[in-house]
């Protein structure tokens, strides 16, 4: 996916902070990047445990499996995407 400019200005009206802006969307993205990981590990989990009879047939689906996962967008890529369309959820401990 090409570099673009993300216009900062624009997308902090709905913190006022642009660099409170930045900590949500990082922080998202680390939980996008979590999940991904936690799924990925999911599904290669279960050809541990196999015979070696097997093995390369096994492999050829764990390649498969993780080029799936390399083709998803980055996750930084979807939390500004997710902060552009309002999808994401934050809140400030501090106001409750």
């Amino acid at each position: 996916m090409p570099i673009r400019t993300l216009d900062i200005e624009k997308l902090k009206h709905e913190t006022g902070n642009k660099y409170e802006l930045l900590v949500i969307m990082a922080k998202r993205a680390r939980q996008i990047a979590a999940q991904e990981k936690l799924e990925l590990d999911e599904k290669l989990q279960y050809f541990e445990g196999f015979d070696d009879d097997d093995e390369f047939s096994f492999n050829e689906e764990q390649e498969q499996i993780s080029k799936a996962f390399e083709k998803l967008p980055h996750a930084v890529q979807r939390s500004v995407a997710e902060m552009e369309e309002d999808n994401i959820y934050y809140r400030r401990p501090e106001a409750e």
